[in-house]
């Protein structure tokens, strides 16, 4: 298949900024397709159209990348945990587009967790691992901490920080800007930073929660 400047997901990729090489965007196609044939058996996510998915999923996801590249610039090595991952969403992205990022999915349900497994390996995402266990049972820390649709703020915090390394970063995915859950946050978590964010495609708000303990 031809992943040309003319095919969907390199426009979309340069729509947002984005610099992904040959290989990246066959990553990307291949999940893609990946997410479409495994969701017809074992209900990885709600939508069924090819082109909710790729506006729903693929492009909403891949617009919390530049910021997210911004952070990470110059750092290598870097563990990023994405709790309640689901089908790999916004993990398996991050995996593909930040390969010099260290990536655990982290799923209570077993079937989905087995399908990152799947993507890793089919994909050759050596730095992309999944975790089928609640997140609060998991070992060690991790320097980034993401999610998507997972919980209120201040549930994702009361169940991560456990996991957060010293001077980590959590980056929450939401949709219009949560000011209700921003204000019932515990005193010493610090919002510095919530972020808009423009989907191609999609007509609905979206922004990035960036947290840290205060120092």
């Amino acid at each position: 298949m031809d992943l040309s400047t003319d095919h969907p997901i390199a426009a979309l990729a340069r729509q947002l900024g984005l610099a992904p090489d040959d290989y990246q965007l066959r990553q990307l196609h291949d999940y893609l397709a990946l997410l479409q044939r495994w969701n017809k058996t074992y209900n990885l996510t709600a939508l069924r159209d090819p082109a909710q998915m790729f506006t729903h999923h693929l492009a909403d996801c891949l617009a919390a990348l530049p910021p997210l590249q911004r952070v990470l610039a110059g750092r290598d090595g870097l563990r990023l945990l994405d709790v309640g991952s689901g089908g790999g969403l916004p993990g398996v992205l991050i995996a593909v587009l930040c390969p010099g990022l260290q990536v655990s999915c982290v799923d209570t349900v077993g079937k989905k967790a087995a399908f990152i497994r799947q993507v890793s390996a089919e994909l050759g995402l050596r730095n992309l691992r999944a975790e089928h266990a609640r997140v609060e049972q998991l070992p060690g820390r991790y320097e980034l901490i993401t999610s998507r649709a997972f919980a209120t703020l201040a549930d994702f915090v009361a169940l991560t920080r456990e996991r957060l390394a010293p001077e980590g970063l959590w980056m929450a995915m939401k949709g219009k800007r949560p000011d209700e859950e921003i204000a019932a946050l515990p005193a010493d978590v610090e919002v510095f930073h919530v972020e808009p964010l423009a989907v191609p495609g999609l007509d609905a708000e979206r922004c990035l929660v960036w947290m840290r303990l205060r120092r």
